[in-house]
């Protein structure tokens, strides 16, 4: 029986030296910090960005506010005003989180044209360009764009109504494509031009909230939008 009980435990332990490797790496794997760069997942869009400062500072975009180079926002040229972004350096792995308010870049192979603090923060000021990549992050609360000059005057008489944007571009061909697949879906749609933008717009409501739910249901298809009053 002696004889019986140290096989036992010999082979036992043989079993816990050949494990005991495993079971350290498994205890070191669940004890380390993360160090390592975290996944993004997918990048939407990737490619050279840009920056614009001083020059355009104070200045109307494309939306109407004001550019402030200071703010975290940048220029898209399709995307909708509002939509938020994360942008990464993809060489650095720096990262800033901006909002789309203008249109731009105007120049080929750039993707993005974000503003003087934008650029400081994800490391695109000193170089000029920098290679990004570009994630959804959401959308942020914004001022409604100025689509008609006397639309505060009229807003006492008219009532209130509102559209579902979703897109603005300078490209007349783009307003026109990205129409013609949304009316596939939504027969309502329309393209709005000031000779400038050419905006893609789905719907008309004088209730908010109904113009917040195709919103909703259009993010659930995958588009980005955004609900701006109108006359």
């Amino acid at each position: 029986m002696r004889n019986g009980n140290n096989l036992g435990r010999s082979s036992a332990s043989r079993v816990l030296l050949a494990t005991l490797p495993l079971l350290l790496t498994v205890a070191c794997s669940a004890n380390r910090r993360p160090g390592a760069e975290p996944s993004f997942g997918r990048p939407m869009q990737s490619g050279m960005a840009s920056w614009y400062g001083p020059g355009f500072h104070g200045r109307r975009t494309a939306n109407g506010e004001k550019y402030n180079m200071y703010d975290l926002t940048a220029a898209h040229p399709t995307l909708p005003f509002g939509t938020r972004l994360m942008v990464r350096n993809a060489r650095t792995g720096q990262t800033v989180v901006v909002r789309v308010n203008d249109r731009g870049p105007f120049k080929k192979q750039r993707i993005l044209d974000l503003s003087y603090t934008a650029a400081r923060q994800v490391g695109v000021f000193a170089p000029g360009v920098a290679y990004v990549e570009i994630y959804p992050a959401g959308r942020a609360e914004m001022p409604q764009p100025v689509l008609v000059a006397n639309a505060v005057m009229e807003a006492s008489t008219l009532p209130s109504r509102y559209t579902v944007q979703v897109g603005a571009f300078g490209d007349t061909g783009r307003a026109v494509e990205l129409h013609r697949e949304i009316a596939r879906i939504y027969p309502e749609v329309f393209v709005h031009s000031d000779g400038t933008w050419n905006r893609v717009q789905v719907g008309i409501f004088t209730d908010r909230d109904q113009a917040e739910a195709l919103r909703r249901e259009l993010a659930v298809l995958g588009m980005t939008s955004v609900v701006v009053a109108t006359r």
